[in-house]
């Protein structure tokens, strides 16, 4: 093999080398778009999802206050009704005494 034809060789192996390297990097920048697009999306996606589920702690936040507000007025009301009856009942045994010292048959 000649001189001239080694030097011929060694520049088709150096731009197949050359062209294989461009091949790479084409492959390497379209993967390194590929997954930044990936994070764009996924930072979105956990942005929107972030959000729903903020507004959905808030509305279950609210209805637990109103569930809260809801079961404080009916003990209320029942704390009420069951003074009411004690009272009655308090006043029953004062007007009849005697109801409360019969033995029963």
């Amino acid at each position: 093999m000649t001189t001239e034809e080694r030097f011929e060789r060694i520049e088709h192996v150096t731009a197949g080398l050359a062209e294989e390297r461009r091949k790479d990097r084409e492959e390497f920048r379209a993967l390194w778009r590929d997954t930044q697009r990936q994070l764009n999306d996924l930072t979105i996606r956990i942005a929107e999802v972030n959000d729903n589920l903020g507004a959905r702690i808030a509305q279950l936040a609210e209805e637990a206050a109103a569930r809260d507000r809801e079961t404080d007025r009916r003990f209320r009301e029942t704390d009420a009704r069951i003074d009411k009856m004690i009272s009655a009942m308090g006043n029953y045994i004062r007007d009849h005494p005697s109801a409360a010292t019969q033995p029963k048959e």
